[in-house]
């Protein structure tokens, strides 16, 4: 092989050599900027359920200050309100991770009810949306 084409040889390695260092560093880049943004998204996401569940249970002392406390009214918007407070509670401890984790064990434990409940849901928002 002679000397010229033997630089060429070196020159064509050193290029795929450096054109390999860059796609590896910008793939890289790009993964860390993904999870970066995934980070944030769940992080937001945790956030907004927790606030949601400050809401709720905000609502469940409203309804408690509000709604009557005695006789069969009492006894409904007092269950209202627990329900709701420990729903409330619920969301802000879990989060969505925690919901999504539930869920998923309830559908484990119930696969056949859960498929006829997942038919339901798609049966009533295909004639919402045929409208």
């Amino acid at each position: 092989m002679s000397d010229s084409s033997k630089s060429v040889q070196d020159a064509v390695e050193g290029a795929a050599s450096m054109a390999s260092k860059s796609t590896q560093q910008a793939a890289a880049a790009a993964m860390d900027k993904a999870q970066e943004l995934a980070s944030t998204a769940s992080r937001k996401i945790d956030e907004a359920t927790t606030h949601l569940g400050d809401k709720v249970k905000s609502m469940a002392g409203s309804i408690r200050e509000r709604a009557p406390q005695e006789g069969m009214m009492g006894n409904a918007s007092g269950m209202v309100a627990d329900s709701l407070d420990n729903a409330g509670r619920y969301l802000q401890e879990e989060g969505l991770v925690g919901m999504a984790e539930d869920v998923t064990e309830l559908i484990r434990r119930n696969p056949i009810p859960s498929l006829f409940v997942g038919i339901g849901i798609g049966f009533l928002l295909a004639k919402v949306f045929r409208r």
